[in-house]
Parts: structure tokens; C-alpha cells; sequence
């Protein structure tokens, strides 16, 4: 079989994950999207409304102990079934604007269903591809278009005079096609490969806890998901605040930078086959560093949008690719995929609260340079890791 045909057959294989991935996009662009409406008609204060959003990182964050749980006691066929059934439940519970008490659960179990989804899409890709991280990056690919896809779809809806509930019952029939269709894969595990075997029966003797890679990836993906989770959580405010451009332009922008996340994740899955995980890691930071020292360094608007948007074209390749580049200690095991991303969602729960305690203090524009961190301890621990990559390279 050609390289070209194995990659189809892969393709096709990975089609549930992918269609999941794209609706997971789609769904969290929407839950900032719909916000303002159910703040105003459910007449709920801004505080209230970002403990919302708080409550769905939580979930998020909760998933990584919800899937292991379920997994060992029901299996991951059906308690990917089970935990992908809460987005359409959520979704519509949402919809009808129950109690305050009711939204932040209702919230909680969102944030479970999309971080469950991640726990076994990474997980069922990395196994099946050997932690190639083509394959990953195009499953990140695709979340990067549902989530440019979902704000036009939704303008779509209201130019044709449409509420914001259409938007959100699309979703709902949506997830619900995507529950059914990852009972579709094969969750069996089985491969008759000799090679496969003994490298199972290898990593089964070293837990993932005991892998330099798995604190590395976890601790580059803390700080890489706290810096995405605060310029897109922070940025409008920013620039809002700081005079820059419009509300509006600032909104517009955010699409924009998820176009520049598709055609990077794009780029990465393509040159992954010839340029190491490493050195496409170290690269990215190093390149994500300079856009972000740049955007925060001027108030011309043109500068702006190419560093905001560059910063999107060279996040794209970190997530996916540091989770590809834990594939030695996590492969196999749900508790160490499940662990890697607790520890990365971590990172962005924590991160935008910090910077939001500090802007009560110092400013928001002084927060928002606190960041700065985040991007130099990524440079260090993405050298650290190609310097532990090239030194197990060696020969002994």
C-alpha cells in the first residue's frame, strides 16, 4: 500500500474524532458568542457570567478525572458515549435559561463533555499513529475551523432574523450526530504486531510518572494553554482599554487569529513528517515569544494585527505537537493522557486569574506583561526538552 493510500485509510479511520473535534471548536467560540444574550435575558451580573466561564474551565480541568473513572468502570466506548451526551444536554438546558444554581452545573458538565472528548481523541489518534504528529495536528486543525466557522454561522442565523438559541440548537443536533458516530470506533486495542507488543510491554514497565517527557510536556502545555487562554480571553479588554481599536475590531480580530491557527496547524501536520517534534516545539516558542513581545510593545493597529495574528500561526503547532512529543510516557494509558491534559488545563484556569487579580492592582496593561513569563519559561523548558531529545539520540 502507498504512503498516499495509508494516509486516506488513516483519515477515514480518525473521521469521528475529527467531526467531534470540529463541533468541540464550534461549541466554544459559541459559549463566549451567546454570553451577552444570556446575561441580558437572564439578567445575571458580568461577575456571574465569568463565573459561568470559570465553570466551564473547571469542568474542563474535571475531565481528566471523570474520564479515567468511567473509562475503568464502564469502558471507553461507552463512557465517551455517556460523557459526549452532556454537550447536547447542556447545550439545551442552556437554552431555556434555568436557575443561576442550574447554569453554573449546566456549565460544569459542558466543560466535562469537551474535556472528555479531548482526553480520547488525543488519546485514540497518538496510539493509532504511533505519536506521529501529523495526525494530531490536523484533529487540532480541524477544532481551529469549526471555531472560525461558528461566529458566521451564527451571523448567518441572525441576518435571516434568527435568535441566538438557532446557533445553539444547530450545536445540539450536532453533538448529538457526533455521540453517536465515536460509537463507530474501534476501541479494542488489538494488533497483532510483534514490534507493537514489546514496545506495550516496555512502556508498561516505566508509568508515565516516571517519564522526564511527561513533566515536560505537562508543565510547556500549563504555560502554553495559560498565555492562549488570557489573549483570548484578555485582548479585546486590552486593546479596548488602552484606546487601541474598537470593540468590534477587536472582536473581528479574534476570527482572524483562528484562521491563522488553521493554516499553521496546517503547515505543522505537513512539515512533521520531515522536521522533529523538538525542533518544530522550540521553534514555535521562540517565534510565539517575539509576536507576543511585539504586540504588547506598540499601539499601531497594523502592527497589531500582524503580531496578533502571527502570535495565532505559530500557537497553532504547540498544543498538538507537545502532547505528540509525551507519546513515549503516555501511549497506552488513559490516567497519564488524562493527567497530562489536568495539568494543562490547569494552566488555563489559573493564568487569567492571575492576570486579573494583578490588573486590579497594577493595570491591566501591567498584567498583561506579567505574560511575559509564560513565554520565557516555555523557551526554557522547549530547549531543555530538544536538548533531552538530542542527548537520548545519542549512541550509548
Amino acid at each position: 500500500m502507498t504512503e498516499t493510500c495509508k494516509d486516506t485509510v488513516k483519515f477515514r479511520k480518525f473521521l469521528p474524532n475529527y467531526f467531534s473535534f470540529f463541533v468541540n471548536g464550534a461549541m466554544v467560540l459559541i459559549v463566549g458568542a451567546i454570553l451577552p444574550y444570556v446575561i441580558e435575558e437572564a439578567k445575571i451580573s458580568f461577575a456571574v457570567a465569568g463565573s459561568l466561564l470559570s465553570f466551564f474551565a473547571i469542568g474542563n480541568f474535571l475531565a481528566s478525572f471523570v474520564n479515567p473513572f468511567l473509562t475503568g468502570l464502564l469502558g471507553r466506548k461507552l463512557s465517551i458515549f455517556i460523557t459526549s451526551l452532556f454537550m447536547p444536554l447542556s447545550l439545551a438546558g442552556i437554552s431555556f435559561l434555568p436557575h443561576v444554581s442550574v447554569l453554573f452545573l449546566l456549565f460544569v458538565l459542558l466543560g466535562i463533555s469537551r474535556g472528555c472528548y479531548s482526553v480520547i481523541n488525543n488519546a485514540y489518534i497518538n496510539e493509532n499513529t504511533d505519536g506521529t504528529p501529523a495526525a494530531l495536528n490536523i484533529l487540532h486543525m480541524i477544532f481551529a475551523v469549526g471555531a472560525f466557522c461558528a461566529p458566521m454561522i451564527m451571523s448567518g442565523f441572525f441576518y435571516f432574523g434568527f435568535s441566538w438559541r438557532a446557533i445553539v440548537y444547530t450545536l445540539v443536533f450536532a453533538s448529538l450526530c457526533s455521540a453517536f458516530y465515536m460509537l463507530t470506533l474501534d476501541f479494542s486495542g488489538k494488533n497483532n504486531s510483534a514490534e507493537k507488543k514489546e514496545k506495550t510491554a516496555r512502556k508498561e514497565t516505566v508509568p508515565f510518572w516516571k517519564h522526564p517527557l511527561f513533566y515536560l510536556s505537562g508543565l510547556l502545555l500549563f504555560f502554553y494553554l495559560g498565555l492562549e487562554n488570557c489573549v483570548n480571553g484578555w485582548f479585546v479588554t486590552y486593546f479596548k482599554n488602552m484606546g487601541i481599536m474598537s470593540p468590534a475590531f477587536a472582536n473581528s480580530l479574534v476570527s482572524f487569529t483562528w484562521l491563522a491557527v488553521l493554516f499553521g496547524r496546517l503547515l505543522t501536520a505537513y512539515i512533521s513528517r520531515r522536521v522533529k517534534k523538538q525542533t518544530i516545539i522550540l521553534f514555535d516558542c521562540l517565534i510565539t515569544a517575539l509576536f507576543f513581545i511585539v504586540l504588547i510593545s506598540t499601539k499601531n493597529l497594523g502592527v497589531i494585527t500582524f503580531a496578533i495574528v502571527g502570535l495565532g500561526f505559530f500557537f497553532a503547532g504547540i498544543y498538538p505537537t507537545t502532547v505528540s512529543n509525551a507519546s513515549a510516557a503516555i501511549v497506552g494509558s488513559d490516567l497519564g493522557t488524562s493527567m497530562l491534559l489536568a495539568i494543562a488545563a490547569l494552566g488555563g484556569i489559573i493564568t487569567p486569574q492571575i492576570v486579573g487579580i494583578a490588573a486590579d492592582k497594577i493595570g491591566l496593561a501591567g498584567a498583561v506583561c506579567l505574560l511575559l513569563i509564560n513565554a520565557v519559561v516555555m523557551i526554557v523548558l522547549s530547549v531543555v526538552n530538544f536538548l533531552l531529545k538530542k542527548k537520548t539520540d545519542l549512541p550509548s
